[in-house]
């Protein structure tokens, strides 16, 4: 029987603007906002309340940056989460807010550091702030209660140069699920900590890049906007049909090949431990 996961009935049909924070505005980052401002004018078109984003970044935008993330040479110098909510408010006529620093993942729960959100983002190049998000998170695993601080769902994106992947899991330990017939429904889905082994990963640093030519050989130039395009679409057929048989996809430019990672038991793991090469797991 083919396994499913029935979206959390709270984002379907909220008494508010379901809420996201993207956490990191940079390559992958600056695609994702530009895609959540789309997906959330066509959700208020079907009836829905829409996306309330806040993006996280503390980084400005350099001559680097321009032409391979979402930057304009007019905004050389600018913070990359301000200029890129500043853009977007004005095109799409949206209120989203910047938040020109990191996420406060390592903060306490008694300080005043800002809420949670329905849906976390992550678009960061370091395993450290996976790490500390992770434990902020899973002390809201057993929550119940549904309102716009309510963290429901975590989407992450990570990439190489030309591979990349993307995976969403629910942070309440079970959402509830109809009875089906048809499909074995799926109430969890792992979150990328729980699928990946960080402890066998030795992460560089890589350093920031001083020009175009430079940092396009670290990451090529339609990698981070076809994961993001990629991911996005699953979180728009989680909002469009109320379910996902699938929780992430790996992405390989090399091959040109989009291998799906199917909805699977929360108790079960299909992923490698490096999350890094598409062609580790077979086309489903």
């Amino acid at each position: 029987m083919r396994k499913i996961h029935y979206t959390d009935q709270y984002l379907l049909n909220p008494y508010h603007p379901v809420t996201v924070f993207v956490i990191g505005a940079g390559g992958t980052g600056s695609q994702v906002v530009t895609c959540l401002a789309r997906m959330g004018m066509a959700l208020q078109a079907l009836g829905h309340p829409g996306l309330h984003v806040t993006v996280f970044d503390p980084d400005t935008v350099t001559g680097a940056n321009i032409g391979r993330q979402l930057f304009s040479e007019a905004e050389t110098g600018l913070n990359k989460a301000v200029a890129l909510v500043t853009r977007i408010n004005r095109f799409f006529g949206y209120t989203w807010e910047a938040k020109g620093k990191s996420f406060p993942s390592s903060r306490k729960h008694d300080d005043d550091s800002p809420g949670l959100a329905n849906i976390i983002i992550t678009c960061t190049d370091n395993i450290r702030s996976r790490l500390d998000l992770w434990r902020l998170l899973k002390h809201h695993r057993k929550n119940t209660h549904n309102d716009e601080k309510t963290p429901i769902y975590w989407m992450d994106f990570g990439n190489a140069q030309t591979t990349g992947q993307v995976l969403i899991g629910n942070i309440r330990n079970k959402i509830h699920q109809p009875a089906s017939t048809e499909y074995h429904t799926i109430p969890r889905m792992n979150v990328i900590t729980e699928e990946t082994s960080y402890s066998t990963i030795e992460e560089k640093d890589s350093g920031p890049s001083c020009s175009l030519a430079e940092a396009l050989q670290k990451q090529d130039l339609f990698i981070n906007s076809m994961l993001a395009q990629t991911g996005c679409d699953i979180l728009w057929r989680m909002f469009r049909e109320g379910r996902t048989f699938y929780r992430g996809a790996y992405l390989n430019l090399d091959t040109l090949r989009v291998n799906p990672i199917p909805v699977i038991n929360g108790k079960e793991s299909a992923i490698m431990p490096e999350l890094k090469n598409p062609e580790d797991v077979p086309p489903q």
